[in-house]
């Protein structure tokens, strides 16, 4: 303890100026909107290096897991292979389909990219996930994330060079629209911040048919960035909520958080059209 004390008394001054310098740091990154980006922009390329630095050595131990789930995915995709299915011929004439198929891309809506997980959190209340993947592969802004079997991870919320930052279902400020895949009734996927893997669906009205075991599904309403139809997980439990109109519906999800380490990021090709007529629609309730 006397060396400690000694120590400090030596350079007393040193600790005072790195303290201050730190404080000063986080007044400037804290208090200017154009620091903070830069801050932000930069903490997340570092952050990312070392996660995936990281993850490169914990992934080897996870080999086994991985393959296993590549392919469950691989036998998923194999059987909507269009050569799988043979369909009775009801034609009376002979057509031949000229149309190439890089002449259908002005139709496609969604485009999926798949993405490492570098970095996963499940134990706090604002759980994020790192993507080893960022705007220069495609990667931007708002973009859905889902597992390998479809089942709903999260959006993208901020966006480097090479890293991607998705904010979890496990997020205290994650709010997307689900429903119930028989029913079709949809409400509010939120979490608690409890239990993780388990996730609210709230708005579901008292007189809506729902049980243990009921499909919760992405309804495709709230945001451009899930495609309806998304996995998001498994009715657990039902209850009425007292106070209200509605049942409290305890949801168990789709993604396994604990273990995620690929997953797939889903661009929307039509979301830049749905947002200017949106933008150009809020302009003219501003204007009367």
């Amino acid at each position: 303890m006397r060396n400690i004390f000694l120590f400090v008394r030596r350079y007393f001054n040193f600790i005072l100026f790195l303290l201050l310098q730190g404080f000063s740091i986080y007044l400037i990154v804290h208090y200017s909107k154009y620091h903070n980006a830069i801050f932000s922009k930069t903490s997340n390329q570092v952050t990312g290096k070392i996660n995936e630095k990281y993850n490169s050595v914990t992934s080897y131990f996870r080999l086994k897991k991985t393959n296993d789930s590549l392919v469950a995915a691989n036998e998923m995709l194999y059987n909507k292979l269009k050569a799988d299915f043979e369909f009775p011929d009801t034609t009376s004439k002979l057509v031949i389909d000229s149309i190439k198929v890089d002449s259908m891309e002005r139709f496609r809506k969604y485009q999926y990219y798949p993405a490492k997980v570098v970095y996963n959190s499940v134990a706090s209340q604002n759980n994020f996930i790192v993507l080893g993947r960022g705007s220069s592969q495609n990667i931007k802004k708002d973009m859905g994330i889902i597992d390998p079997n479809s089942g709903v991870v999260g959006i993208v919320t901020e966006v480097s060079a090479d890293y991607a930052v998705v904010m979890s279902l496990l997020h205290k400020d994650s709010q997307l629209s689900g429903k119930l895949l028989k029913g079709g009734e949809s409400g509010t996927v939120t979490w608690d911040g409890k239990t993780p893997n388990i996730v609210s669906l709230g708005g579901i009205p008292k007189g809506t048919k729902v049980a243990r075991g009921d499909t919760v599904i992405s309804s495709g309403l709230s945001t451009s960035s899930l495609p309806k139809g998304m996995m998001m997980g498994i009715v657990e439990e039902v209850k009425a909520d007292k106070s209200t109109s509605t049942y409290l519906i305890k949801v168990r999800t789709s993604a396994n958080f604990y273990n995620l380490e690929f997953v797939y990021a889903i661009d929307n090709k039509q979301a830049e059209n749905i947002k200017a007529i949106l933008e150009k629609e809020k302009g003219k309730d501003k204007t009367q």
